[in-house]
Formats: structure tokens, C-alpha cells, sequence
């Protein structure tokens, strides 16, 4: 199973005082050599962490995939035009949300996620959508010429008792097997953690997981070297059956 590690919060604690450190380019460097098989950074419209500086830094530094999450706009379709990232991650976004509060509504906008895709797909990006664990925003997503899905795991995550994690969980499996079924390639993310990813990692028509902000976190304690390998250690114990 593949991780991509989200650095998006180093960018946030650099910020919070205006200064040049901690550095998002030599995070994602020490990320890519410990072990991050992808880096994910979320270049926001109102540029809340990551900037268009570190996105271009990080293109030309990184020897590992940049797996860029943005907005379905023409701003930023742009911006990855000029990048050309290995990966884009459509994702919705709302000015006044602390994080991504839910999936892409492709169901909603088919034509629009078609042309959008197109657009990245004729310039060799390969597009994922982030969606949640729906049959038709899978099916959806197919539709529109995606072969690459994101399930958002934000509801398992936050799931406030064990039977309501157990029926997202539920959710997450039926959704992964369906988009398997199609020919679709399988990611997952957010809200992820030490404490939760296991159940995630079983799934096993989920090729790689994408995640950040617990990493970063727990970055603050152990190191950014440790943190990520105490995330993949929980990732390969699940993955292998070990308990």
C-alpha cells in the first residue's frame, strides 16, 4: 500500500507567524526520503497554507509523485497546466471551511467534471476525484472519464460511536469493491490516523492512502522521519493480517 504524505500544515504553522520556516519544500524532501511514496499538497484559492511558490519549489525539487489537490476552477486549472503535477485530486472546496468537509458532487455536474478532466487528461496528469463512498458518485466519476477515485473517509473518521464507524466502514468496503469492479484505481484519505488507519488498510482494493495533518502532528513529538514510519508500520501491520 502506497502513502502519500500531505504536508499542507507545515505550511499552516509557517504561516501563523509570517515567517520563512518550517519550510514545505524541505519537508517534502524529508518525507520523500523516508518513505512518502507521493507528496500531497493542497494549493487553496485563498492560499490559507500552501503557496503557488511552494507548489513550484516542491514540482522541480521532488523526485517522488506530486499529487496536487485543488479546486475545479479555471484559476486553478491553470496553475496545473504550468505545474504539471503527476496528479491532480479534484476536491470541493468552501472559503469558510476549516478543512474539506465533503466529497466532489460529480452526480450533480457531470459535464463540467467531464470537460475538466479532459482538459488534465490530455496533457498526461492523471485526475483523481475526491469523492465519498457512494455507488453513484462512483459510477459518476466512471462516467466522466475518471479512473482514479479518492474516497473521503472524513465520516469513519469522526464517526461519534463505534456502530456508526463500523457502518462507514462498511461503506468504504462496498464503495472500493464497486469502483474495482470498473477498472477504477482506489485511494482513500482524511482524518486518518495511527489509531484508525487498520481497518482503512485492509480494504484491499485501496491502493494508497493520502495523509497529512495527524502525521504533521505527531511530527511535533517523534520527528517527521518517525511519524511517517509509525504511519506505515500501522498501514503494513494491517495490510499483512498482523494484530
Amino acid at each position: 500500500m502506497l502513502l502519500g504524505i500531505n504536508i499542507d500544515h507545515v505550511a499552516t504553522l509557517r504561516n501563523a507567524r509570517g515567517a520563512s520556516y518550517p519550510s514545505p519544500l524541505e519537508a517534502a524532501l524529508v518525507a520523500e526520503t523516508n518513505g512518502a511514496d507521493a507528496i500531497t499538497l493542497h494549493l487553496r484559492e485563498d492560499r490559507r497554507h500552501i503557496k503557488d511558490a511552494d507548489v513550484f519549489a516542491i514540482r522541480q525539487a521532488i523526485k517522488t509523485r506530486m499529487n496536487l489537490e485543488m479546486a475545479m476552477t479555471e484559476e486553478m486549472l491553470a496553475n496545473a497546466l504550468q505545474v504539471m503535477p503527476e496528479d491532480v485530486c479534484i476536491v470541493p472546496e468552501k472559503r469558510t471551511e476549516v478543512t474539506t468537509e465533503g466529497g466532489l458532487d460529480v452526480v450533480g455536474q457531470p459535464e463540467k467534471v467531464r470537460d475538466y478532466v479532459a482538459k488534465l487528461h490530455a496533457v498526461g496528469i492523471r485526475v483523481s476525484l475526491f469523492i465519498d463512498a457512494e455507488r453513484a458518485q462512483i459510477q459518476a466519476a466512471y462516467d466522466c472519464g475518471a479512473r482514479v477515485i479518492e474516497l473521503h473517509t472524513g465520516a469513519y473518521a469522526d464517526a461519534p460511536t463505534p456502530a456508526a464507524r463500523a457502518a462507514e466502514l462498511a461503506k468504504i468496503r462496498e464503495a472500493a469493491a464497486f469502483a474495482d469492479g470498473l477498472g477504477i484505481t482506489v485511494n482513500a484519505g482524511h482524518g486518518l490516523t495511527v489509531q484508525n488507519v487498520g481497518a482503512i488498510a485492509q480494504i484491499e482494493q485501496i491502493v494508497e492512502l493520502n495523509i497529512g495533518h495527524s502525521i504533521i502532528a505527531q511530527a511535533i513529538f517523534l520527528g517527521l522521519p518517525d511519524a511517517i514510519r509509525q504511519m506505515k508500520e500501522a498501514m503494513f501491520r494491517a495490510r499483512s493480517g498482523i494484530r
